[in-house]
């Protein structure tokens, strides 16, 4: 017979464990990319950071903490420039292809 596992003791999971390095994060952020949904982009961007190091990123990317929290939220509005700004501070470059 099967154990059952109650959904409370399951540990939580965090992308951010599996960031590990340059390559990961491309990856992943292509994965999210594929699905064509901006608030989910913004979400992975914040995983990135949070990877990365929060404090780093905004000081790279000339933002405040508070600001990049509130920025790589996905119900926020973001701007593209603030997106440019994050992408550059983690040493990401976004690039297009033919679809």
């Amino acid at each position: 017979m099967t154990e059952k596992i109650k959904i409370s003791e399951l540990p939580e999971f965090d992308i951010t464990e599996l960031l590990d390095t340059d390559e990961d994060i491309a990856a992943y952020l292509a994965i999210v990319l594929e699905e064509n949904d901006p608030a989910e982009f913004v979400r992975a961007l914040g995983d990135v950071a949070r990877a990365k190091g929060m404090t780093e990123i905004a000081k790279a990317s000339g933002l405040s903490r508070e600001s990049l929290y509130k920025a790589l939220q996905p119900t926020s509005k973001v701007r593209f420039e603030t997106i440019m700004r994050v992408c550059g501070a983690m040493g990401l470059r976004l690039t297009t292809q033919a679809a």
